[in-house]
């Protein structure tokens, strides 16, 4: 029996309903490992730090798709919550309109500027080179990350995350595929790699599109187009927090290259970017729980149901404290294996890798609750406090604690400062949880 946003939630209903969300967060993290490890193991050292140089700009390109999916599916879901099925679909057909003239735009702009970029964030000869190769071909497919993302939030609300789950799979494969070929076979080279991730994003991106101006079955579907203003400025502000986050973890990433430049050359990016690949891993379910439960929540925010989202929010509490020792205790004992997938070949790249992911691994005891906490208040369409929660997060913190911690702590300190930052934001998200405790009376 397929679950509804209108349903009462257990811990098994809940767990069910968000199961194929955590999923498509974990395949899409997989396979970006993959293609990592690809440039990493066939290509080299070089070619896969440059590959990690450029990740934060490609991530700001994909950022406004994030908010838009996660801002723009509250407000739809609210409306569904509410019965207006025609203003839900007129205001889910202006955010996909507008994303996607956002997405070509952004796409053509950061290609024809890629070799400055890189050269800013202090790439130089072949290292400027490769990450100017791989940049414009991914940049290019700009558009079609930004609609990964953007869709991904919309198959949850039309309550098929199966669906969304079962077209990143196929997305993954076709990027594993083809980066075999591309790079094993035919000797592309980072190119390959670019070219790769840019058609396996292409059939996750366009294919919900198609799917959504079909006669589909579900609540949603794209119609003519009508601008509803109102519509695309209530899902920003909704959704600013997740543009926050996503722009300052680029920010702050190209923070920790200036700085691991600086202490440990190409090999500390290498490594680097290897520890973040291990940690999309482990905070997949933190994302896809919170992104799989948070049209439930808006559902039921809409339709005035506040015994649901007390329920809710107590299954919230729990979860994510579960998952955080889990993951933690997880990451740790895996340190090892992870790190040589990444750094096997080079016994240095191997030993920086390994002990970072051990120090970075006890991030994951609060993370869930700053994920889970954001998250409820973009859900509730307070977007205000979900993006101060996510800008003292991934920004002010972190930023502080990247900056500083090395002066004490050298390299050990940079792999730390995320959890450092948890700890602090963990104050803040509790602060903001008992504030408006009162206003909303369930959280």
């Amino acid at each position: 029996m397929q679950i509804q946003l209108s349903d009462h939630f257990t811990y098994g209903r809940l767990l069910r309903f968000v199961f194929p969300s955590i999923l498509t967060m974990f395949f899409t993290t997989i396979y970006s490992i993959v293609d990592a490890a690809f440039v990493s193991n066939f290509v080299g050292k070089t070619s896969f730090a440059a590959v990690n140089l450029v990740m934060p700009v490609l991530m700001l390109i994909a950022a406004p798709g994030v908010m838009m999916g996660a801002g723009g599916s509250a407000l739809v879901a609210k409306f569904l919550g509410e019965g207006d099925n025609e203003k839900a679909n007129r205001a889910f057909s202006t955010i996909v309109y507008a994303t996607i003239a956002y997405g070509i735009t952004a796409s053509i702009t950061a290609s024809y500027f890629m070799e400055g970029l890189a050269a800013f964030l202090g790439a130089d000869g072949e290292f400027l080179s490769q990450a100017t190769r791989y940049g414009r071909i991914a940049a290019l497919g700009g558009i079609a990350f930004v609609s990964q993302h953007l869709f991904y939030c919309f198959m949850i609300v039309a309550e098929k995350p199966k669906l969304g789950f079962a077209l990143t799979v196929l997305a993954g494969i076709t990027n594993i595929v083809l980066d075999l070929l591309f790079i094993v076979v035919l000797e592309w080279g980072i190119s390959g790699a670019a070219l790769a991730t840019v058609i396996g994003q292409s059939v996750g991106g366009f294919t919900p599109f198609v799917f959504f101006l079909s006669r589909n079955k579900t609540p949603l579907r794209i119609v003519k187009p009508v601008f509803d203003a109102r519509a695309l400025s209530k899902a920003i502000s909704n959704g600013v927090s997740e543009l926050v986050t996503n722009i300052a973890m680029s920010i702050v990433s190209m923070l920790y290259n200036f700085q691991l430049i600086r202490i440990a050359g190409d090999t500390g990016v290498a490594a680097y970017g290897a520890i973040m690949y291990v940690s999309y891993i482990f905070s997949t379910f933190f994302t896809g729980y919170s992104f799989g439960r948070a049209p439930i929540i808006s559902y039921h925010y809409g339709a005035r149901n506040t015994s649901e989202l007390k329920n809710l929010f107590r299954m919230d509490c729990v979860i994510v404290a579960v998952a955080g020792v889990v993951l933690t205790a997880s990451s740790e004992a895996l340190a090892l294996p992870l790190a040589k997938i990444f750094g096997g070949y080079d016994p240095n790249l191997f030993e920086m890798i390994r002990h970072g992911i051990v120090i970075y691994s006890f991030a994951y005891l609060l993370m869930g609750a700053n994920y889970a906490g954001s998250s409820f208040f973009t859900a509730l369409n307070n977007g205000l406090v979900s993006a101060l929660i996510s800008f003292l997060r991934t920004f002010v913190f972190e930023i502080i604690a990247v900056l500083a911690l090395p002066i004490f702590f050298g390299l050990d300190g940079i792999w730390s400062s995320c959890a450092v930052a948890e700890i602090a934001s963990f104050a803040v998200t509790a602060i903001c949880v008992v504030a408006f405790r009162k206003k909303y009376g369930y959280c």
